[in-house]
């Protein structure tokens, strides 16, 4: 953890919202898929944020997990480091968070590297690796180990081909947004400019 003191006003309500987001239930989820999947001795760790926030905080555990994700001999991260140096451990973090986006997770879904080293979005560490399950459950390459109930699985492509003859009758069709004109009529109306006949 960075030696930072506490934070008051703004930045303290900003970071209790953070800290709101992070979900315990998803924690003990996250670390019994995270086990089951890296089929390692890998120790449990109490229940908790801090807790959970130390477990994956040198970065083994998230390269053992990217690594279990491959086939045997194709792993991204091909020599993990039990380091207790920081910037070791930061670097091993960054090799997770780039080696996820190459397996499939979206940009938009990976943290921070210091959301998890200084502790500051824990839920956006949740997040990533509940997108990493996903991606894993989709891809269905016999690698995922864990109940498949545990992430959805992400849609796949669906595409459609129409005849030409089918995009040419759709050209015809009214749209329901465009509204109908089924019983419009101009019966009744005057002339713009008309007086009002008032009797």
């Amino acid at each position: 953890m960075a030696n930072r003191g506490p934070s008051y006003g703004l930045s303290r309500e900003v970071q209790e919202k953070i800290e709101q987001k992070y979900d315990a239930d998803l924690e003990n989820k996250l670390v019994d898929w995270i086990i089951l999947q890296c089929a390692e001795d890998i120790e449990h760790p109490p229940p908790g944020r801090a807790h959970f926030q130390k477990w994956l905080m040198d970065g083994t555990v998230l390269c053992k997990l990217i690594n279990s994700l491959y086939p045997p001999g194709q792993e991204p991260i091909p020599k993990i480091s039990e380091s207790k140096m920081a910037f070791k451990q930061m670097e091993q973090i960054s090799q997770f968070l780039k080696a996820a986006e190459a397996y499939g997770v979206r940009t938009t879904d990976i943290f921070q590297t210091v959301d998890l080293w200084e502790g500051k979005d824990m839920a956006a560490v949740q997040r990533t690796l509940m997108a990493l399950g996903s991606v894993a459950v989709t891809k269905d390459d016999g690698c995922y180990r864990g109940e498949p109930s545990w992430f959805h699985r992400k849609a796949q492509q669906n595409r459609r081909g129409f005849s030409e003859e089918q995009l040419r009758q759709g050209q015809n069709v009214i749209g329901l947004q465009m509204g109908s004109n089924k019983g419009a009529s101009q019966a009744g109306m005057t002339g713009y400019g008309m007086p009002r006949q008032i009797m």
